[in-house]
Parts: structure tokens; sequence; C-alpha cells
């Protein structure tokens, strides 16, 4: 592509992310329970945490779900959905632009097939940038999640709100505390972004190439459907490694005092629970990515299709 050609697809994606962040602050709070209950699950049995004496019940989705309405209040399957919003609007738009740029970059083969190892480095490269850009917003989110678990355990509070969490961070670690836990975040999403853009954008372009199937919603959707499935079965795991590395209890020096890095987290995780601990809290993550994902991307889409732009 000319650099002329590529500065105006620039211009045109950059314009459409508005719309794209109105969906997100919609679509995010609609999803929100599910993605409270799955961080509550992937903490549940942490083998590190019972070595320091502390357990937690065993409940399946739905009894962790019923379980904070009933102890916590309806309210607080929303604790940390700012936090959220933020993480995905930021998330999202890198996410996006930079796939976009990089399929340009890397180039299409002679027949116009972007070949699906690029499409793989591709959507891993624009994943870890983006998540790891919106990496402070997500620790924030998963601290302000455990709040309502810490206080039924008779344990103090640790923040009071996006504004205090991030200060608090801050005045205890420095603005390095900020990206504790970057690197299984950024392994996860790249995994994530591997099995969604990734899938999406090879399972549609197959579509188009090997069936009678046009450029429509229906293609759109059936390319959406695989793509939440893949990435909620890759991402998981680096996913509950993410989650206990952020909520891990901190020493005076900012370090945490369970695990020493992501590789210690999935070997204590895997010794101490099983293979399957890695997959915890895997049912409302694919309940969740799986409409979120088929929303979001016939909604681009069509908004791409609106403003002129054209097809991802």
């Amino acid at each position: 592509m000319h650099n002329g050609e590529g500065t105006v697809g620039f211009e045109m994606r950059r314009k459409a992310w508005p719309a794209v962040e109105k969906f997100v602050s919609i679509s995010v709070p609609v999803t929100f329970p599910l993605d409270l209950t799955k961080t509550r699950l992937q903490i549940q049995g942490e083998a590190a945490l019972r070595q320091h004496g502390s357990q937690t019940a065993y409940r399946g989705m739905l009894g962790t779900a019923l379980g904070i309405v009933r102890e916590e209040g309806p309210l607080k399957l929303w604790q940390g959905a700012t936090p959220a919003v933020y993480r995905h609007i930021v998330y999202s738009g890198v996410r996006m632009v930079a796939y976009e740029q990089l399929r340009d970059v890397l180039g299409r083969s002679e027949d116009d097939r972007f070949p699906l190892w690029k499409a793989a480095i591709g959507g891993m490269l624009a994943g870890a940038v983006g998540q790891f850009m919106a990496s402070p917003t997500d620790l924030v989110k998963v601290q302000m999640q455990m709040e309502g678990r810490r206080r039924l355990e008779g344990k103090p509070p640790r923040v009071h709100g996006v504004y205090h969490a991030f200060l608090k961070i801050v005045s205890e670690g420095g603005i390095r505390a900020l990206w504790a836990g970057w690197v299984p975040n950024v392994q996860r999403a790249a995994l994530v972004n591997l099995g969604d853009l990734t899938t999406y954008d090879t399972v549609k372009h197959f579509l188009l190439r090997n069936t009678s199937l046009q450029d429509t919603s229906l293609c759109h959707g059936l390319a959406s459907t695989c793509s939440g499935l893949v990435a909620a079965t890759m991402g998981t795991p680096a996913d509950v490694i993410k989650t206990r590395i952020m909520n891990q209890p901190r020493g005076p020096n900012g370090r945490g005092i369970l695990y020493k890095s992501s590789i210690d987290c999935l070997i204590q995780s895997v010794k101490g629970e099983g293979f399957i601990s890695l997959y915890k809290g895997f049912l409302p993550t694919w309940m969740r990515m799986a409409p979120w994902s088929m929303t979001f991307w016939l909604s681009f889409e069509q908004i791409r299709k609106t403003m002129g732009i054209s097809s991802f």
C-alpha cells in the first residue's frame, strides 16, 4: 500500500473509533457481572493463599454470582465496572488500529490473501501493545472486584474507588507499580487476540473465498462465533495467572508476597490445584466473550460500512 493510501486509511479508521467507544461503554457494563464472577472463580481454592491460612468456599458459577448478590448486594456485581470501561476503550482502540496498520505493513500475498502466520503475528503484537497500554486500568479493576470478598473475610478495604486505587498503588510502589502483573496480562492479551482478531480475520476471508457467503452480517456472525470460542480457550489460563498476580497481597516494597513471577504462579497453581485450575472461570469467560465478540464485530463492520470504510 502506498504511503498516501495508508495515511488516508489510518485517518478514516481513527475517525470511526468514537462510535466504537460508545459501543464499548455500553456493552462492558451489560456483561460485567460475568467478568466479576469469572474473577472470583479464578481466586477460589488458590493454593498459595491456603498456605497463608486463607480459605475461600468453593462455589460454581451460579453459586458465586448468587453469593455476591446475597452477601454483598446486587450492585456489587458491577464493582470495578468503571475501570473496566476505561480499559476497554484504551485496549480495543489500540489493538484494532495497530492490527490494521500491521496488516498493511506486513502486506498480503499475490492472490490478495493475508497468510495465517502474518495474521497470527499481527494479532498477537496488536493485543500485546493494547494491553500494555491498558494494564494499569486492569490492575485497578481486579483489585476493586475483590473488595467485597475481602470485607466478608474481615479484611480491611484496600481501595475506595478508582481514583483512590490509582493514588494508593502509586504511593506504595511508584509509577511502575501500576504495571504490576503486566507480563501475564500482555501474554493473555496476545493469546486472546490470536484467538479473536486472527480467527475472525482468517475465518471471515476463508468463508468469502470458499463459500457462497457474501460480506454481510451472516458471514461476520459466523466468523465472530469462532473467534469468541477460540479466544476464551486460549486466553483463560493466562487470565487466571494474571488475576492471581494482580490480586496478591504486597509487601512494603510493593512486591507480591505469594508469587515471584508469572511462571512461579503457574507452577504453584498446577502443583497445588491441578492443570484444570488454569481453566477456572472458563464458562463465564466464554459466556461473556461470545456475545461481546459477536456484537462488537457486527457493530464494527456496520460502522465501517456506514462511514465508507472498507470491510475489516
